[in-house]
């Protein structure tokens, strides 16, 4: 049995790591993560990860883990930008207000799939021009749902949550862990 991770993000690998967890191979599924017409940012975010998980090529026995991560204000879905002026705008929304981070995690072997989703909460502070065009700048925003990231230097803008910081990261630690231990593979194993 091998561990496929499904995923893209160096983020996701470096957290799989803490839990002891280092995946076989790596390989980033290519869908179309388009929202449906009319879809909830929730159903949105199970539907990518479930879709990224069969659209990996892995062998009946072997496991592949994926995940998904979206921004949601409302009904609104901020998916990825696609370029600055996406990630301003995105951000300009953001600013002095709460938001959703919803991300889902399926991991599969063969045919049977094991999901679980996790929503935080969050605040972000009221940006300043100075602020948005400085961070900008930095270009953390690229690849990023919502057009940041927690860990980078966008956290000094987070002054509050309320939920699982590694989902806002990209990868709930305490329910992947759930997971694999459920589909069979070990998580801190001895080398």
């Amino acid at each position: 049995m091998k561990l496929i991770l499904g995923s893209g993000s160096p983020r996701r690998k470096e957290m799989l790591a803490v839990l002891g967890v280092v995946p076989d191979m790596i390989e980033a599924p290519d869908i179309d993560e388009d929202p449906q017409a009319g879809e909830l940012p929730r159903p949105y975010c199970r539907r990518v990860a479930r879709e990224k998980a069969l659209a990996v090529k892995a062998g009946p026995d072997d496991l592949v883990l994926c995940a998904d991560t979206t921004v949601a204000m409302g009904r609104r879905i901020m998916g990825k930008p696609t370029d600055a002026a996406q990630a301003a705008a995105f951000l300009t929304a953001l600013s002095g207000r709460r938001h959703r981070v919803i991300t889902a995690v399926v991991l599969r072997r063969g045919e049977r799939l094991w999901e679980r989703d996790v929503e935080s909460r969050v605040q972000m502070k009221r940006l300043s021009d100075a602020e948005l065009n400085g961070y900008l700048a930095t270009g953390d925003w690229r690849g990023k749902a919502g057009g940041y990231s927690i860990q980078g230097p966008a956290g000094a803008f987070i002054p509050w949550i309320n939920g699982s910081h590694s989902a806002i990261v990209g990868l709930p630690l305490a329910e992947t862990a759930s997971l694999l231990q459920a589909a069979g593979w070990p998580v801190w194993r001895p080398e």
